[in-house]
């Protein structure tokens, strides 16, 4: 690790399973730095480590070898409850599936890390939220009374709402037609911007990866390519 001040830091992270016919590595002596702020879209074929990289990287899956430092705390130092602690203050997650609470209404769901947190403010801030993406007028409607694209966009005012660091996204439009997929993208990135949070985008669409700053391939498990969009052609996308 060469950069002390880096948000996110691996250095050599390796995760390999266990199977019917013999171990699996999913992930091989992975090393990576992304700063604070650093939008970056990490590409790469079905079964390359995507995901899995992004649950070692939230705590969510311990890696077998290396170490993964984020916002300047070891997680192999951490149990599960700081974890959950860590994630609660420094990271926002939006997956391809929504995963809304359906007996909750949309305001409830976005108010949900704050609450959690012990925020005073919660319903307010949950409120502003939804406005900033657009469904302010949809706070009472439950997850069943929204369209896809609508439960995806509460997702993200979710996943922002308590200011995190880093904002982790698993194909956010994988389940939405291309013009949905379109608006909530810029929700998406509008938010970031605003916050200046730091962004790993799982995508299989260039030209949703060329709006970040870094693209990252991925392939077997190994970085096969880190690469800088020049700053004049990521403000023209």
């Amino acid at each position: 690790m060469n950069d002390p001040a880096a948000l996110v830091a691996l250095d050599a992270v390796a995760l390999t399973l266990t199977s019917a016919a013999g171990p699996v590595e999913i992930l091989r002596g992975i090393s990576l730095e992304i700063a604070a702020g650093e939008t970056v879209a990490l590409l790469g074929p079905s079964g390359s480590g995507k995901s899995t990289l992004m649950m070692v990287i939230a705590g969510l899956e311990r890696p077998s070898a290396g170490r993964v430092v984020l916002a300047g705390h070891d997680l192999s130092r951490l149990d599960e409850d700081a974890l959950a602690r860590l994630r609660r203050r420094h990271v926002g997650i939006v997956f391809q599936a929504f995963h809304l609470l359906p007996t909750m209404t949309a305001l409830e769901n976005v108010a949900i890390p704050l609450e959690l947190a012990g925020a005073a403010d919660a319903f307010a801030a949950a409120a502003a939220a939804l406005e900033r993406v657009g469904l302010g007028h949809r706070s009472g409607h439950y997850p069943a009374e929204l369209s896809g694209g609508e439960q995806q966009r509460v997702a993200i005012a979710r996943a922002f709402v308590a200011g995190p660091q880093l904002l982790l996204a698993d194909e956010p439009t994988g389940n939405l037609d291309g013009a949905t997929g379109a608006l909530v993208i810029d929700c998406l990135f509008a938010e970031q911007a605003r916050r200046r949070t730091a962004l790993l985008l799982i995508t299989h669409d260039p030209a949703l990866a060329e709006r970040c700053e870094r693209q990252l391939q991925l392939a077997d498990g190994r970085i096969v390519d880190d690469r800088r969009r020049p700053a004049a052609l990521r403000r023209a996308l």
